[in-house]
């Protein structure tokens, strides 16, 4: 890699050129970082020790949570130095490895969100063999195989990226490391980067999206054969926030990655990739824990347990 490379380091370009701006974006993603790191740790948390949660769909729920949070804290902590900093170099060591948990979280989420919607396919269409085929294997094997599966295609397409020889401009016209910028710096040919690019967009994003459409379709069609209104509303609302996060998350990555490399804007993608990585994964446990009363039970439960433990301690006697 050394003897390709002439670039020891990226130059991150801002956001915005407009100083007050860069303020503005400043507190605004600072505080939407801390609502996600706060809502993520506190949903896991509830599903750690509520033993009501011990289900697999709040199984999902937290490994979700714990993909958020790992989201987040692998762009905004260097985004908000860089929105104060007058220095927003990273190093090209630090580049590759903000590339490579990047890319692995967003196929980790992917596949997560697929084996969600399988879980709810099988708790609507399949309820009496829900307990049975959904059990503690099952439920490991599908989150084991989200992480694994994302981990090893970023493993692959990072390699592929800093194999590259990048020995020309190393402004980085993005706010973190990401795959077509860091491609458009490149100085040799990248005709097989985009190839894989590619192959793997339609591997992440398109075969869980089929997989996702076929469960809900079936899950829908099964819905409306219920007769009882009230069984019916019960059975739309177990999926209702599951489909607000897949519309988020699926919409803005498909807007940014499945489409043609002409297509490419620079100054518009900051934004929209601002919708990916920071506004998406926020909303997520805003969105699971305003639709879910089996969440807001257990948080009532905590919290009274939390504070009748000061009113059970005696006054000791002299």
């Amino acid at each position: 890699m050394a003897d390709k490379n002439v670039t020891t380091e990226f130059v991150f370009v801002t956001i915005s050129n407009q100083p007050r701006l860069q303020g503005l974006l400043f507190v605004v993603i600072l505080i939407m970082y801390i609502t996600s790191l706060m809502g993520n740790i506190l949903i896991g948390i509830i599903v750690r020790l509520s033993p009501a949660l011990h289900s697999p769909m709040y199984y999902f729920i937290s490994n979700l949570s714990l993909v958020d949070l790992c989201y987040t804290s692998v762009t905004i902590p260097k985004m908000l130095v860089n929105l104060l900093s007058e220095d927003r170099t990273i190093s090209f060591t630090g580049c590759a490895a903000q590339l490579y948990f990047f890319i692995a979280l967003g196929p980790t989420e992917c596949f997560l969100l697929a084996a969600m919607a399988y879980d709810r396919f099988t708790a609507i269409c399949h309820p009496l063999r829900y307990v049975v085929i959904m059990n503690n294997r099952r439920c490991v094997q599908l989150v084991t195989g989200s992480w694994v599966s994302g981990l090893l295609l970023s493993l692959v397409q990072t390699s592929l990226i800093v194999t590259l020889p990048f020995c020309g401009d190393n402004r980085l016209n993005h706010f973190f490391c990401d795959v077509t910028p860091l491609l458009n710096l490149a100085c040799g040919d990248t005709s097989m980067n985009e190839i894989a690019v590619s192959a793997a967009c339609v591997l992440i994003v398109l075969i869980p999206s089929i997989l996702i459409l076929v469960s809900y379709s079936k899950i829908v069609s099964t819905i409306l054969k219920i007769t009882s209104a009230q069984q019916r509303h019960k059975a739309f609302s177990t999926c209702s926030s599951h489909l607000i996060v897949i519309t988020l998350f699926y919409g803005s990555a498909s807007a940014m990655y499945l489409r043609p490399k002409s297509s490419y804007a620079p100054e518009r993608d900051k934004y929209l990739a601002l919708l990916y990585s920071v506004v998406t994964p926020t909303l997520n446990p805003i969105i699971y824990s305003l639709r879910s009363k089996d969440i807001h039970k257990a948080l009532r439960r905590m919290i009274l347990q939390i504070s009748i433990i000061p009113n059970c301690k005696q006054p000791t006697t002299s």
